[in-house]
């Protein structure tokens, strides 16, 4: 008796526990399979329990199958899933896929969903990217957040100019994984714009027809392997920057003033040299005759004791120079005088 009452018991309680469950499991899918089921796009039960078990947000998987079948497109909850368990959103990727249905794009699951995961750390969406290809936006050429206003390019004639440009794209979904970004649009178009103008003979053609820089740079086709297609680039602003071809020549000329004013101070600084080493061989040449002069009386003497000389030939020549110095007087007092 005490066995039955102890099975009857266990029994009672493996029957609350069983409701329990059932109860939580119907509480917790039970709305979301009758959403599905009557939005027509059923989901089965089991289904949205095993979600749970591969961790996978049964709401939004249903959510997105509704939405899909509702705009007329089918995705099984497998494909939705794979894509949510790499890391993907769904709900943009379904978004997308509706919009691009709706504007008449050929756009796959599969593309849609290699585009929702190659932008996942850019801070865009497909959706994003889906609007843009149906409606096209407006870029500018050079990016104001660089902290660049207009790009400066030099005309043939030296003369340099400001240009600004727009660049309407839309985006290549064809193109948009592995596709080049906005950046490379700039630069490209920048790039194409310098060209433009350093090709013109005179920056008055330029400014005569801006529209010339937007066909030049068209015709490089700039958004080859990009994420984008150009649509128009349009030159929102041209205007005169400087002379540089006269700043230059200007700067060369200077430099070639400061080349030559080195090139005296060099001659300058030689010729004083070699005045000097002409003043120090005069000094020598001095030296020398001095010496000279002091080796005359040396030589009277022994001219003198060799008997070479007499008292008369002396007197002579003490004559001679007594006469020569009063000449040498007498020739100082008249260039004063005439001074």
């Amino acid at each position: 008796m005490v066995a039955l009452n102890t099975f009857s018991l266990a029994l009672g309680i493996a029957g609350m526990v069983a409701l329990l469950i059932v109860g939580v499991v119907l509480a917790n899918f039970l709305g979301l399979w009758i959403q599905a089921r009557a939005a027509g796009a059923p989901v089965s039960f089991i289904n949205l329990i095993m979600m749970r078990f591969r961790k996978v947000h049964p709401g939004t998987i249903v959510n997105s199958r509704i939405t899909a079948a509702k705009a007329g497109l089918d995705y099984s909850t497998d494909r939705l899933e794979a894509h949510y368990l790499a890391g993907g959103d769904i709900i943009n990727v379904v978004l997308a896929l509706v919009a691009a249905d709706k504007a008449g794009i050929a756009l796959n699951f599969d593309k849609a969903c290699a585009i929702d995961l190659a932008t996942k750390d850019t801070g865009k969406t497909v959706l994003e990217a889906v609007r843009t290809s149906i409606n096209p936006k407006v870029i500018d050429c050079p990016n104001p957040s660089a902290g660049i206003t207009k790009i400066t390019a030099v005309a043939k004639d030296g003369i340099a100019v400001n240009v600004r440009a727009r660049v309407t794209v839309r985006t290549n979904l064809d193109r948009f994984v592995g596709g080049a970004t906005e950046e490379t649009i700039i630069a490209r178009v920048g790039e194409g714009i310098v060209t433009s103008v350093g090709s013109a003979a005179s920056y008055k053609t330029v400014l005569e027809n801006p529209d010339s820089i937007s066909r030049l740079v068209l015709e490089k086709g700039v958004d080859a392997a990009t994420a984008f297609s150009i649509l128009s680039i349009d030159i929102a602003d041209v205007d005169v920057a400087d002379n540089v071809g006269a700043r230059l020549q200007t700067e060369q000329a200077e430099a070639d003033k400061q080349v030559a004013q080195a090139k005296a101070e060099m001659r300058r600084a030689a010729a004083v040299a070699q005045e000097q080493e002409m003043a120090a061989r005069t000094q020598e040449m001095r030296a020398k005759v001095v010496e000279a002069e002091a080796m005359v009386p040396t030589a009277i003497a022994e001219a003198f004791r060799s008997g070479n000389l007499g008292v008369m030939d002396y007197a002579k020549y003490e004559n001679v120079m007594a006469d020569t110095k009063m000449r040498d007087s007498i020739g100082g007092e008249n260039q004063s005088t005439e001074k």
